[in-house]
């Protein structure tokens, strides 16, 4: 058995995924998505229990409607 050289673990340019196979990621909510935060952010704001608290206050002041 041939052993892994570096060249077979490098990425090919491109790749074909077909999607019309894909199926959901059944380890995650359906409500659950990812959101990317500022390095700076985080200093203040290092959970998402603070984030989602930030974020619920700022909703308090701005009315929306829900579609």
């Amino acid at each position: 058995m041939a052993k892994n050289s570096d060249d077979s673990m490098e990425m090919l340019p491109e790749y074909e995924f077909d999607y019309s196979k894909a199926k959901p990621n059944r380890f995650t909510k359906e409500c659950a998505i990812t959101v990317t935060i500022e390095p700076d952010i985080t200093q203040v704001f290092n959970t998402s229990e603070a984030v989602n608290k930030a974020l619920r206050a700022i909703l308090t002041a701005i009315p929306y409607s829900k579609a």
